[in-house]
């Protein structure tokens, strides 16, 4: 079973805090796999960023 976090974000641009915040999720809770999406994109697939923790 693959599970993964994902957070959300609506800003101007994505900063290294955001993943970095997101890298944390991902180890508290021991998931390998995240996705941080900024919905303030014209398009969407250009504000998700895929984000992997190495356990």
């Amino acid at each position: 079973m693959i599970l993964v976090v994902v957070e959300l974000k609506s800003v101007e641009e994505l900063a290294p805090v955001h993943a970095k915040q997101l890298l944390t999720y991902l180890k508290l809770s021991d998931k390998k796999l995240g996705l941080l999406i900024n919905f303030n994109e014209v398009l969407l697939k250009d504000g998700i960023r895929r984000i992997a923790n190495k356990l």
